[in-house]
């Protein structure tokens, strides 16, 4: 069984997926029109404990003679919110959290540099991670698929490296990053619109949710 529920807030946007469990070829796929989603770049963490298993013999599951069940499935709860400018996203789940904000927000065109409203976004979510208690971060960088994949992929780690060493200097020392740079790759969104790619010309600052509790 799937139940999805779409919340809109005042000044936000708000989705939550919750999935239970998937028995047998069901598969869950959710897409917005126009909006091509990735999978997560590695590094990423993912996962949920495995669900109880069905008896594959008993006979109210009903089955054609011969068939047999494929392994259960739990997808994780997610919770997606996103400003209405499109600037921030934020993404929940029962693993981690995912900070994404859109490279115009932190920086000129085609610059590395941090603009001076950058801080203030960093700091919120440096509030953000020592709130959770966590002491490994991931700090990511992505752009469209204008140019050239060599320039995008130099151009998103110097930007992800511009927002790990602002954490830096906000969070208490002993922190682990893992800082990478993936140029067009894993877009969350459709290039041909500039739209579209201006989603995708992002900085993701990851961490796991309640590492101190």
């Amino acid at each position: 069984m799937t139940t999805t529920h779409l919340v809109l807030k005042s000044g936000r946007r708000s989705v939550a997926i919750l999935t239970a469990a998937l028995i047998g070829a069901s598969t869950l796929t959710a897409a917005t029109a126009g909006t091509a989603f990735a999978d997560d770049p590695p590094g990423s963490t993912t996962g949920a404990a495995p669900p109880v298993e069905v008896d594959g013999s008993s006979p109210g599951l009903k089955m054609v003679d011969g068939a047999t069940l494929a392994p259960a499935k739990v997808l994780d709860i997610k919770s997606v919110v996103e400003d209405l400018s499109g600037e921030e996203r934020r993404e929940d789940t029962n693993i981690d959290i995912t900070f994404a904000l859109q490279a115009e927000v932190l920086f000129g065109k085609d610059s590395a540099e941090l603009n001076t409203k950058a801080n203030a976004r960093i700091k919120a979510i440096a509030g953000e991670i020592n709130k959770q208690g966590a002491k490994k971060i991931r700090v990511f960088g992505f752009t469209d698929n204008l140019g050239s994949y060599e320039h995008g992929k130099a151009l998103s780690k110097q930007r992800a490296d511009a927002v790990q060493q602002q954490l830096a200097t906000t969070l208490d020392p002993g922190m682990t990053f893992e800082i990478r740079g993936y140029s067009e790759d894993y877009p969350i969104a459709s290039n041909s619109t500039e739209e579209g790619r201006k989603k995708n010309r992002r900085v993701e600052i990851s961490f796991p949710r309640g590492a101190g509790n």
